[in-house]
């Protein structure tokens, strides 16, 4: 019965007529494209939130320690306290953690010649780790601090130099909101440097100068800061290492991650998951019906040789199995050719950068490409088990084929 099943199967499909050549290569090729698809759906969506989260990241860290203070936004001023080397040293020491800058920020207006922009002044001191910044940069450098005052620089947006027609060393006067009543106090400033991270959120809305500056404008004592922010080395365990990093502050103090801060960004993120699950099934979907109308068509096709082979004792469970095992042959070429296919147009994309974004819209300039191996193992395990256990379904059809009937069949 074994070398029956063997030979029925290679009568059955290697002496196909034109058409039955023609409804396999449909399959073939809806498969593969269904799972290129697939493919370049989850390399996309990856590398969109790889980069819009990297972008968050490197500008603002991963968590924020400052003064508690109820309610507080993004733009809320911190109440100051006295930095702690002791703060620092726990944090450092907590497995995950490499970067603790102090910073503090303050609103201001910044004046040029033919316009005004409303800011939030992020100052820093001269140990902060400009590296996460650098990779933002277009134009100028970062800042150089002084040994007896604050440095007189600044670094501001290309979106902010365009709107006030400013560029690197020109001067501007930035004008300090005081509060309580207080009339703004000025400060001229020079352009040092000129950063685009392509995030509205940011680049309308933060400059970055000396921290010096804020507690001067302030009256801090020395030694005083808004609060610290945390860079970590993997930010899925943000959530591990946030309680983690709790238990070592002072109980004043209050510790919220970047997702906390700006939960709306995130929640959006999070949509582009549901978007890619809906395309995965979207395309699943589509290979299967391709695979089904391809099983039944064959079977109606052969329905004389099914009768043949009954009529010879071969049982139902082996003429079933001659269709399984075809369909999983067109279902394993459409997968190397969709791999070939989707990997190959997902590092093109990776390499030349030919597909184009609308930065304004989408934070990048072009789209961004994060493809692992496991995620093209999982699509291709995943599309060729569901293909074959739902087309154990058409296949049941070989059963209700009598003998008497498939041979007067034409």
């Amino acid at each position: 019965m074994r070398l029956s099943f063997f030979v029925a199967r290679r009568i059955a499909f290697n002496r196909s007529g034109s058409f039955s050549r023609f409804i396999i290569n449909i399959a073939v090729v809806a498969t593969a494209i269904s799972v290129a698809v697939m493919i370049l759906a989850i390399a996309l969506v990856n590398g969109f939130q790889h980069v819009i989260q990297q972008k968050i990241f490197n500008f603002w860290g991963h968590m924020h320690i400052n003064n508690y203070q109820a309610n507080a936004g993004p733009l809320t001023e911190q109440i100051p306290f006295q930095a702690d080397s002791n703060i620092v040293s726990y944090l450092k020491n907590i497995n995950g953690i490499n970067t603790v800058n102090i910073y503090a920020t303050k609103s201001a207006i910044i004046k040029a010649e033919k316009d005004l922009s409303g800011v939030i002044f992020k100052g820093v001191d001269r140990n902060y780790n400009w590296s996460h910044i650098q990779q933002f940069m277009q134009s100028g450098s970062v800042i150089h601090f002084n040994d007896s005052s604050y440095a007189p620089e600044i670094i501001i947006s290309s979106s902010m130099a365009k709107e006030l027609q400013l560029k690197v060393n020109d001067p501007l006067i930035i004008y300090f909101i005081q509060g309580a009543g207080l009339p703004p106090r000025a400060r001229k400033l020079k352009v040092k440097g000129i950063y685009k991270t392509a995030v509205e959120e940011y680049d309308k809305t933060y400059v970055l100068g000396d921290l010096e500056l804020i507690r001067k404008l302030n009256n801090w004592p020395a030694g005083s800061i808004g609060g610290y922010e945390v860079f970590i080395d993997d930010y899925h365990k943000m959530t591990e290492i946030a309680d983690e990093a709790l238990n070592g502050i002072p109980d004043k103090l209050a510790l919220r991650t970047i997702q906390d801060i700006y939960p709306n960004v995130f929640d959006w993120l999070e949509l582009q998951n549901k978007n890619e699950i809906i395309i995965l099934v979207i395309m699943t979907i589509v290979a299967v019906i391709n695979m089904i109308t391809a099983i039944l068509i064959l079977i109606l096709e052969r329905t004389n040789m099914i009768g043949i082979l009954k009529a010879l004792g071969m049982r139902n469970n082996n003429i079933q199995r001659i269709f399984i095992y075809q369909a999983g042959y067109i279902v394993l070429a459409g997968l190397i050719i969709g791999d070939i296919l989707g990997v190959g147009l997902a590092m093109l994309q990776k390499v030349t950068g030919f597909l184009k974004l609308d930065e304004e819209s989408y934070y990048m300039s072009t789209a961004a490409i994060d493809l692992h191996w496991f995620h093209v193992v999982l699509i291709n395990l995943g599309t060729f088990l569901v293909c074959l256990l739902v087309l154990t379904v058409p296949s049941l059809v070989t059963r209700k084929i009598t003998p008497v009937k498939a041979l007067q069949f034409k």
